[in-house]
Parts: structure tokens; sequence; C-alpha cells
């Protein structure tokens, strides 16, 4: 076992003269199988193609893309396991000085837009050559979109990247039967029948199947209510049982997306997990430290794939879809056995989790047969009676893995639904056993925000169902005598957040006693229905306005409300404050957040000039002493004393 050909002198290594795949990848070479990359290019390997892989290749000139020689069949390209844009930037815009999926976390060694860059430059240096691009990237740019970034809907990536196919999803179904078609000598733009591709065509005369045609590209562009109309088609179809094919106008040519890829069965996404992988990085990279990304799941277990939460801001719907499939227990246990005798295991499974720990199935059975429901949620805004809640499967797999010899501890860190755990009737055992033995002193959970009316945007329960969890979660941890905590997820300005939710918001935390650290804010990514709605300014879903805080300076001060306590957000609170015409928190009683300038001066000269509990008595002392006199003074002075 070994890592794949990174050079011709591996290549030769194992006899190989020519390579059928070359994956170029925006990512380090790391083989493991929580990189789509690893993924893909092991189960290549394991049909009989060979594959060889070029890790963050200069994109300036042309040495690196030719080191391997031309495929046979075709070149792959992804992003990497981000989009390279999020991995460049904050939701500020500001460059990111760290990239966790490059050797030693250094940043620039990928470009903006790594997947149009990388095939751009490919189909300069090889011109007939077969590109199929894939990943979060190119898999949720598929159509037109709006980007953040340019602030403007750009077109299709596959038009952008000069690729051939595009690969949305996960990819495993769609990776095997492209090879094998290719392999079969049928030319890559006569491939237009896989699920869960994207291909550009000339005509629809070769489409047999129901379709939607979407507005065209052009119209999209300059019409937001267009936009979001195309929006929903594309929301609504994502289900691989339910969805049609769409097509997108553009100019002198059609964008076609086929219909989705089926999930994987078990057996399939046990495959897939049992595959060769080195599970770390390439030796390459020792001399930089390492790439610090695999620091996260080296040690931690992925069980599960899709979600059906459908939180808004999320685009897991468009990825890997809403019907949750989940590996078996002999594959995770087989994995995990593996685990333990990898150096720098100390007893701590980190995680056995996926997008959502909790879910081990689908929603209802009707979706193995009927698809995800187009018009409604599982879970909001309250769980569908179809619904089926049960923990017992999660619950033996956590019991399962506790009893491996090695294993000390087994900890849940990659988030639960709080809400289906919740309205689990019979989640005793379960929600017990979690506390008792899957925490790490503190639970992480994701409420996002308190205020109904924004949490109605972001697709999440009311705030109700939040409280009766940490209720619940607090009476179990007294009752087996432990301290631990819940550390809640929060995120400003999302859309439909205006300063008075998240002046709620922080009251909120007032009443808790607790300050978050870190605050996300909302960050509009591709193919989102909150991007929608930050971009048109409407809910797709029914066409009502949505107000959107665009303005940076008011974006600052949701963030600073949610820290209200830090002095270096003081201005932006008060600030905040008085344009709500929230004064009533300004002021000495517990249920202001700040104090006035004048009271918070004197606080900070006091601390500052007070340490010691004896200083702060003697300083007390004086300063009563100081306003006695002064008092006596100004009695004297009015009597002309």
């Amino acid at each position: 076992m070994d890592f794949l050909p990174i050079s011709k002198e591996d290549m030769q290594k194992r006899g190989w003269e020519e390579l059928d795949f070359i994956l170029v990848t925006g990512d380090a070479y790391v083989d493991h199988p929580s990189f789509g990359a690893a993924i893909i290019a092991r189960l290549l390997e394991s049909k009989g193609y060979k594959i060889g892989i070029i890790a963050q290749p200069n994109w300036k000139d042309t040495k690196d893309f030719e080191k391997l020689g031309k495929p046979r069949l075709s070149f792959l390209v992804t992003g990497g396991n981000i989009d390279s844009m999020v991995n460049h930037y904050s939701v500020a815009k500001k460059r990111r000085s760290k990239d966790l999926y490059s050797p030693g976390g250094k940043g620039g060694l990928r470009p903006d837009r790594a997947t149009i860059v990388y095939c751009q430059k490919i189909r300069e240096i090889f011109k007939n050559i077969p590109i199929m691009i894939g990943g979060i990237e190119a898999s949720l740019r598929r159509l037109s979109h709006y980007d953040y970034w340019d602030n403007k809907v750009r077109r299709s990536i596959l038009l952008d990247s000069q690729a051939d196919i595009l690969m949305y999803g996960m990819g495993e179904h769609q990776i095997v039967e492209l090879a094998d078609s290719l392999n079969s000598g049928i030319p890559i733009e006569h491939i237009t029948y896989v699920k869960g591709t994207v291909y550009k065509t000339k005509t629809l005369d070769n489409i047999y199947e129901d379709y939607i045609m979407l507005p065209s590209y052009k119209d999209v562009c300059k019409d937001k209510i267009t936009y979001a109309k195309s929006f929903l088609a594309q929301y609504e179809n994502t289900d691989a049982i339910t969805a049609k094919m769409l097509i997108e106008p553009y100019s002198d040519f059609y964008v076609v997306q086929n219909t989705p890829s089926m999930p994987l069965t078990t057996s399939e996404f046990d495959n897939s997990y049992s595959l060769p992988y080195m599970r770390t990085y390439h030796p390459i990279y020792e001399k930089d430290g390492g790439v610090p990304a695999i620091e996260e799941v080296k040690f931690s277990l992925i069980s599960n794939r899709g979600c059906f939460g459908s939180c808004s801001f999320c685009a897991l719907t468009f990825h890997q879809g809403r019907v949750v499939q989940a590996r078996s227990h002999q594959s995770i246990i087989n994995e995990a056995k593996k685990l333990v005798w990898e150096e720098g295991f100390k007893g701590y499974i980190h995680d056995v989790g996926g997008p959502t720990a909790n879910f081990r199935g689908p929603a209802c059975q009707k979706q193995l047969t009927k698809g995800a429901c187009k018009h409604k949620q599982c879970l909001f805004p309250e769980p569908c009676k179809n619904l089926d809640i049960d923990h017992n499967d999660y619950l033996k797999l956590l019991q399962e893995l506790r009893a491996i010899p090695k294993v000390k501890k087994v900890f849940v860190r990659s988030g639960i639904r709080y809400d289906y755990l919740i309205n689990d009737k019979n989640n005793k055992q379960f929600f017990e056993e979690l506390c008792e033995h899957h925490i790490s002193g503190q639970l992480k959970v994701a409420p996002e925000h308190i205020s109904d009316k924004v949490l109605d945007k972001m697709g999440k329960p009311k705030k109700d169902v939040y409280e009766r969890f940490v209720k619940r979660y607090y009476e179990i941890n007294r009752q087996i005598g432990k301290e631990q905590y819940l550390v809640p997820y929060l995120m400003s300005s999302h859309p439909g957040c205006d300063l008075s939710s998240a002046i709620e918001l922080a009251e909120y935390l007032r009443d808790l006693g607790y300050m978050p650290e870190q605050v996300q804010d909302f960050y509009p990514t591709p193919m989102t229905l909150s991007t929608c709605m930050y971009y048109t300014e409407l809910d797709p879903r029914d066409m009502s306005y949505v107000y959107i805080p665009k303005n940076p300076h008011e974006k600052a001060m949701q963030r600073a409300l949610i820290q209200y306590r830090m002095p270096k957000n003081y201005d932006l609170v008060l600030e905040a404050l008085k344009k709500a015409n929230r004064m009533d928190l300004v002021g000495f009683d517990k249920h202001c957040l700040i104090r006035p300038r004048k009271a918070l001066a004197e606080k900070e000269f006091y601390n500052k000039n007070a340490k010691g509990k004896k200083q702060k008595e003697e300083f007390k002392k004086k300063k009563e002493e100081f306003k006695k006199k002064k008092t006596i003074r100004n009695v004297h002075k009015k009597k002309g004393k």
C-alpha cells in the first residue's frame, strides 16, 4: 500500500508508462477519506484505472501541469475540500493569511477560483484532452449563481472553466460511469446521459426526457425576481427521485443539468471508506510541518452523509442532498480498529458523525420510494408527522465503539440537531449516555439566533425548542454529577435580521450570563437559500420582501451587540441602541447592556488603580473621603466661606 503517483518516478516504480486519469486538486495531497479527491482517486484505482495526483500546481507556468504527461482518458479537476474563494477571503472580503489545506498552513498556494484557473491552464497545454470538474466549488456553481466576491451573477462554472463535464454532488456513481464510458471509446461530447452531471450543448434535439426550462442567463442577470424564480426551481429539483432535468439557455448554447445521482447504498458507502487510504498527508510535506487540516479528522469517523435539516444558509441540500445515507456499524468499527493503531492515537475518537451527527437514516420511509418532499421540510417549522425520530441505532453504534480495546473515550463534536433530539419521546437513554460518555466538557449546538422572525428565514426551530433542550441538558448533567456546558453557535446579519432582532439576541445572552468568544457573520456562499435572499431581498418560496443588513457598519453593530461586554465594542453597541431607540438598555440596572460613558470611565479608572482587595478598599475609602470633602467645600462656597 502506498500513495498514488505524484511524479514520473512514482509511475516508473509501478511500471506505468501512462496514466488513465490525472487528478488536479487545490488542496495538498492528503490520502484520507475526509478529502473528496482521495475518495475519487482511490475509487478509480479500485476499478483498475491508473491515476496520478497533481496537488496545488503552480498555475503561473505550465511545468507542474505537464509533469505526469498526458492522461489517456481525462484530466479531473477540483478546487479542493472548500470553495477557493471561501478559503481565501473572510466575509469582510479580507484575505486570509492561512490555508489549513496547504502544507504548513501556508496561504497563497492555490489561485482564486482554482477550478477555473487550473482548467484554463490545462486547456492551454493540452488542446483536445477531456476535462471533467467536480468538488464543492464546481458543484455549487453548476448553473448561474450570485457571486458574493464579484457582487454579480456569474454564469455556470462549466463555461468559464472550458471543461467538458461537471459532476455535482459527492461523485462516486458519476466518476465510475464516466470513466467506463470514456474507456469504452465514447467521445466526451456524447456522454450526456450520466445522472449527477452537467454538460453544454448547442441543440436540444437529443433530449427525450421531461425537463424544466429555466430563465436564460441574460434574464436572471437583469431581473432579481427572475433570478429568485430560477433559484426556486433549482432548489425544488435536488432530489434523485423527484427532480427533473434543468436547462439554462445562454446566447448560443444550453447548459443542461441531468437529474441527481441516486444516494449511495449502505454497501456502496462502506466500500468508499474501505479503500486502501494511507490516512495521512504525503511525506513530501513533512519538511513543512504537515498539513493542518488532517488534525481535525485524523481520529474521527464519518458515519453519514446528507441532511434533512435544510437550514437556509447551508448548501448541503444542493451537494449531498436531503436523504441521509449511513455506513454500517461494522464498516465504522473496522475503521476504528485500524485507527487505534495509528501513530499519535491516545485513546480518544474525536468525532462520530457527519453533517449532522445524530441523523442515521432517511427522515421517513416515504423518502426511499417517493423522494424528499418538494414543498415542505422535515423539521421546520415543526417536525413532520411522518418523521422517524429514533436515536437507538446511533446509541448502539457509540456503545460498540466505546467497547473497542484501546478506546478510552468517543466524542461527538460534529454537532447534533437539538430539535431532533428534544422531539424524540424515547430519548432518555441516548441523552443521558451522550452527557455521560460523549461530551468533553462542552457540547456545541447551533441555535444560530433566538429571534423567531430571523429563525424563520434561517429555517431553524423557534426559540422555545432550544430552551427546552437547554433545560433538559442541564437537568441531566446535574443528575449525573457533571459540570458540562453548551457552546451555542450564533450568526449575525442573516437575511431578516435587523437591529431590533440583534438587540433581542443580546438581551437573551445577558439573561443567560453568556458571551460567545466567536460570532459568525452570515457569509453568502453560492447556491444557498439565504444567499438568494441576500441578493434579491426576496424569499423565493413566497416572493415576500426580506430585510437585508448589507451595510458593513450595520453588520459591525450587529456583531458587536452579540459581544456587548467587550470594551472595544462599546461605541458600536451604544450607536446601535441609539439608532434602535433602546437607550433603556444604557444604565446601571441589571437589565442594561452597557453603562453610560462617564460611569464606564470611572469603573475603568477604578479597576486600573485598585488591583488587590486591600487596595480596592483603600481606594474606595479615599474616594468617599474625597466626595465628602468636595461636598463640604461646595457647601462652604455657597455660604461664601
